[in-house]
């Protein structure tokens, strides 16, 4: 599995051109987990629908790994268009996420990182994302909250250090279907916010659930999804943005 991860960081690398750059707003929650052992085939597709503008769609193909109980691993493939049929090369991350705590305080910490390649004018640009990711149980409901910062590294002097935040909460319903609500944001400079009217504020429901697909000689199989509509602010401007989630476990 090592081997096959890197095998595909030097094989994508190759594959992103020279492109416009979008700064991606999607975001999906990330969360503290012991995955050891777990090997992912992960899909995500969301979409930013601006009022009288046409939609934005980023489809993405991940591959993740468990290395042990505290660290996960993973490598995303994004694409950005007008349609499905009409995407080009966005960025490449590799992200990883290391548990601090494992149930033994009230609210578990994890650190995130992600190493992002993105295409770029004249070449390519590179941002490191990273900050701490926290996670608790009231009874049978789900409680994150995570703040990350964001470095990018431009060819000239670089960009300000930027701060955003993520929330979820997941209610525990049934296995096919858990209900909740999810919320992202952009703050600007980590010391010295934008003013409200630049600042990116979005919020709405999420759906999630699994379905087991059996055992096999290690952990079990698994189809895992969910999906969330949000609406507010993007780029500082009103909209939406539907996102989508399906991953295999093996």
């Amino acid at each position: 599995m090592h081997r096959i991860l890197l095998w595909l960081v030097a094989a994508l690398v190759g594959l992103l051109p020279t492109a416009p750059a979008y700064a991606d707003p999607g975001y999906y929650v990330v969360t503290a987990y012991d995955n050891a052992g777990l090997r992912t085939v992960d899909f995500r597709y969301w979409t930013v629908k601006f009022g009288g503008r046409p939609e934005t769609i980023w489809p993405e193909l991940g591959l993740g790994y468990g290395v042990n109980t505290r660290w996960t691993t993973e490598l995303l493939y994004s694409t950005i268009g007008p349609s499905n049929w009409d995407v080009v090369p966005s960025s490449l991350t590799w992200q990883n996420d290391v548990l601090l705590t494992q149930g033994e305080w009230p609210i578990d910490l994890a650190l995130h990182a992600s190493l992002i390649r993105q295409a770029g004018y004249g070449g390519q640009t590179y941002a490191l994302e990273y900050g701490p990711v926290l996670q608790t149980d009231l009874g049978r409901t789900q409680l994150n909250a995570n703040i990350f910062f964001e470095r990018s590294f431009e060819p000239e002097d670089g960009k300000p250090i930027q701060m955003k935040y993520q929330w979820q909460l997941r209610h525990r319903w049934h296995p096919l279907m858990d209900f909740g609500l999810q919320g992202f944001g952009e703050l600007g400079h980590w010391s010295h916010w934008n003013e409200n009217s630049r600042q990116s504020h979005r919020a709405g429901p999420a759906f999630f659930g699994h379905v087991d697909l059996g055992q096999g000689s290690g952990p079990d199989k698994a189809l895992l999804y969910q999906a969330a509509y949000l609406l507010g602010t993007v780029y500082s401007k009103h909209g939406g943005m539907f996102t989508l989630r399906m991953q295999y476990r093996f």
